[in-house]
């Protein structure tokens, strides 16, 4: 009987063995296919050194305006590449634990674009990689346990629409964005404004609303999100804090993102920027 057992446990501990490994290089040619999106991603990006000045802020509203020169961003270059990380915590159900994460994200302004990689420890020896993308005005959510079982490949129109509304509630981290061609602005009132930014074909918005100081602490927009398996609208909302100065830039450095449902809010995902850089596509390891 106790030869048995040690020939059971011995298969178990080789099947760990072989789907660690598994994992480790599955991981590996995650991160491998990951880069090598980044670098599409900032292909052919220039960096031109334009300077802001304030007469470029003419046609803003006045909120969005005192939003850029609190940011600093007056007399600065514009930005067109940014790398940054975060600490995150996040859960993937409304009652669920809460799952620590590392989080690298990339984001293109010219050609509006970003690249989000996670990692998140479910348990001990238990992960999932995601990367969300958004390109070309088309996004792509894929997500994979431990670097090798596919539980999420998510496209359409649905994802479209999300990853535009992401995208721009996380100009917030790089305000020059608000000069770009493809974001119009409209007053809501003397704190908030709404963006509405068209490209690819197609078109989404939301309000962000700024403190006295004209820092921004929301954004709020009707996002798409899968609910009991079906794409539904819904109110999605980005709140912001503990706004620090990263590479002569004041940002939000962090928040928590919200569905807001029938039965409640259910905040999912909670972050911390640890740091932040701006027009250096190429060299973003």
């Amino acid at each position: 009987m106790a030869k048995i057992l040690l020939i059971i446990l011995a298969g178990i501990l080789v099947v760990l063995i072989l789907l660690i490994a598994a994992s480790f290089f599955a991981n590996l040619q995650f991160n491998k296919n990951v880069d090598k999106e980044v670098n599409e991603l900032f292909s052919g990006v220039v960096k031109r050194g334009y300077i802001i000045q304030r007469a470029d802020l003419e046609g803003l509203p006045p909120v969005v305006q005192k939003w850029m020169e609190q940011s600093r961003m007056v007399g600065k270059e514009r930005i067109v590449a940014v790398r940054l990380r975060q600490r995150v915590a996040m859960r993937i159900k409304k009652d669920g634990s809460w799952m620590p994460a590392d989080v690298e994200q990339y984001f293109r302004v010219d050609n509006p674009g970003f690249i989000w990689k996670v990692r998140v420890a479910m348990a001990p020896l238990l992960y999932f990689a995601g990367r969300d993308k958004y390109e070309e005005g088309r996004g792509h959510m894929l997500i994979k346990v431990l670097s090798l079982v596919k539980v999420a490949d998510a496209k359409g129109k649905e994802i479209d629409q999300g990853t535009m509304l992401r995208y721009l509630a996380e100009t917030m981290w790089f305000p020059s964005a608000a000069l770009s061609k493809h974001i119009k602005w409209e007053d809501v009132d003397d704190n908030s404004a709404r963006a509405t930014m068209t490209y690819g074909g197609i078109t989404a918005s939301g309000v962000f609303t700024f403190n006295p100081m004209g820092e921004v602490i929301s954004f709020v927009a009707q996002r798409y999100g899968k609910f009991n398996e079906r794409y539904l609208m819904k109110t999605w909302a980005v709140n912001t804090w503990e706004h620090k100065e990263f590479n002569g830039i004041r940002i939000p450095a962090a928040g928590e993102v919200i569905w807001k449902l029938e039965t409640g809010d259910y905040t999912w995902y909670r972050f911390e920027i640890k740091d932040i850089e701006y027009n250096r596509p190429a060299g973003y390891k």
